[in-house]
């Protein structure tokens, strides 16, 4: 699993990446992913993709290959799913909503 700085129990890799106001950080186990393993990223929201980036990171250093991005809601006006396509990763989601949307 990627989970926020401080909530694994082994040695881990860390990704700091940018908030609206700050920064966060997310961490992998060292061993969660072999080199060469496909793996397919999934995650509850995408919203301005900064999390999905620093995931995708994290697999990469530790050689990984990433199949795809899917998130179960997808808030389009905030440019996620562009800013993932621009790195060239698959983008799935099962829910689209707009600010229009309430």
């Amino acid at each position: 699993p990627i989970r926020k700085k401080g909530k694994l129990p082994h040695k881990t890799e860390s990704q700091e990446y940018e908030l609206e106001y700050g920064t966060d950080t997310v961490e992998i186990h060292q061993d969660a992913i072999q080199p060469g393993q496909r793996v397919l990223l999934i995650d509850d929201l995408i919203a301005t993709s900064g999390t999905a980036i620093a995931a995708c990171n994290l697999i990469e250093k530790l050689k990984g290959k990433i199949i795809g991005c899917g998130f179960l809601i997808e808030l389009i006006e905030l440019g996620g799913r562009q800013k993932l396509e621009n790195k060239q990763y698959k983008v799935f989601s099962l829910v689209e909503f707009t600010e229009t949307e309430q």
